[in-house]
């Protein structure tokens, strides 16, 4: 017999555990359905070794136990992460099933049909937590056997890789904090870049991501952004890892890191890149240089008396030639990690639910298709909708829109 539910949660990540506090709040049953044996496991499966939250401790917000510990300022490791993932689902006793893997989603008459490899479930109501980042992006390149490739959720350490100099391929958060590991391990490192902004980790007496919250940043609604596809814009450059510090490309100049332009392609052990560095130099200069103005600006408008401060202006990057193509035998490479991205899957859904970018059409999770929902994914409604600051705030207007339907 074909076990019926009120509410079927697609994923344990934050935005599944999120929804499921909210539910049983409300007392409707429903279950969560994780593939792995572990809640939110891709922060324990899908991060290096030495990974660290971007975001300053006190954004940690998911709902029912936000962080009240002694380093509000400090950055959750990623065991430390995993661990309050576990301690979040044991404390309120959420009703996960581990290492159920859900192969789709179909319409029934009256609500839908989740299928898994084990057995079909039936819900009158289906939430997809699956996130955001799926698949990673991975360029088409015909490179010979002897250089080894991985996109970054499968590197861990500098130690892992074979020998030789590293081409990183993207420099967005992860891009850049894995070429500045790998550089400062000894390894001689080729940053391919885009124009994923800089962020300053502190300015004028307070963390960066204090200061969005305060102006407002992450409180713009999805209909604020210049386009549909301004809100794929890769995350700004910046790291907590020992304690937090901005992540510079000048600075990767001036250390020794080779930066190249945007990743175009690759034959017969050559990389093709575009003559494009100054330029994305110039797009990430700009960004910084909008953000603290964007800060100065709110500090004089409120009359807050806090010191003016100036940033380190770097150059370095500019002093660096323009490549077009590089050979990788000459160079010594053997490794690539692909940090391009990822491409969106919601493909379990067997429903027409995604506009041209892959992107679930939905009004703050909220789909045309009674019943069925998404949660957890930056944009959603807001720009911190997939951000462990923002996602309670989704999961609790859409498990109210459940228990009112």
């Amino acid at each position: 017999m074909v076990e019926r539910l009120h509410t079927v949660i697609v994923g344990s990540g934050q935005a599944g555990m999120a929804i499921s506090y909210f539910l049983k709040q409300a007392g409707i049953e429903h279950v969560i359905l994780e593939r792995s044996d572990c809640p939110a496991h891709v922060w324990r499966d899908d991060r290096w070794d030495s990974f660290t939250l971007a975001t300053p401790n006190w954004a940690t917000r998911l709902s029912g136990m936000e962080y009240n510990g002694s380093q509000p300022d400090g950055f959750l490791t990623r065991a430390e992460l995993v661990a309050y993932f576990k301690q979040y689902a044991t404390t309120f006793d959420l009703p996960i099933r581990y290492n159920v893997n859900v192969t789709s989603v179909e319409p029934m008459e009256r609500g839908y049909r989740v299928q898994t490899t084990e057995s079909a479930l039936e819900a009158d109501n289906v939430v997809m937590a699956t996130g955001l980042f799926q698949k990673p992006r991975i360029p088409k390149a015909n490179l010979p056997n002897s250089v080894f490739q991985l996109p970054s959720n499968q590197y861990r350490n500098p130690e892992a890789l074979p020998p030789g100099a590293v081409l990183v391929a993207g420099s967005a958060q992860s891009g850049c904090q894995i070429a500045e590991e790998l550089y400062q391990s000894g390894r001689q490192v080729y940053l391919c870049t885009g124009t994923a902004g800089r962020a300053p980790r502190r300015y004028r007496g307070k963390d960066c991501y204090g200061w969005l919250e305060t102006v407002g940043f992450f409180n713009r609604t999805v209909d604020k952004l210049p386009s549909p596809k301004a809100k794929f814009a890769g995350n700004p450059q910046i790291s907590g890892k020992d304690g937090g510090h901005t992540l510079n490309l000048h600075q990767f100049a001036h250390d020794g890191v080779k930066l190249l332009g945007r990743f175009q392609g690759a034959d017969d052990g050559k990389v093709f890149v575009a003559p494009d560095l100054h330029e994305n130099l110039t797009k990430i200069d700009q960004f910084e240089a909008n953000l603290v103005k964007m800060i100065d600006g709110y500090i004089l408008q409120n009359g807050l008396d806090i010191p003016p401060e100036d940033l380190p202006h770097l150059r370095d990057g500019y002093d660096s030639p323009v490549i077009q193509t590089l050979d990788l035998q000459a160079a010594g490479i053997s490794t690539i990690i692909w940090a391009c991205g990822y491409e969106f899957d919601y493909s379990l859904v067997k429903l027409p639910v995604v506009d041209a970018d892959g992107f679930p059409i939905q009004n703050r999770g909220v789909t045309q298709y009674p019943g069925l929902y998404f949660v957890g994914m930056t944009w959603l409604h807001t720009q911190k909708s997939g951000l462990l600051l923002g996602v309670g705030e989704d999961a609790a207007f859409i498990a109210s829109h459940i228990a009112t339907s």
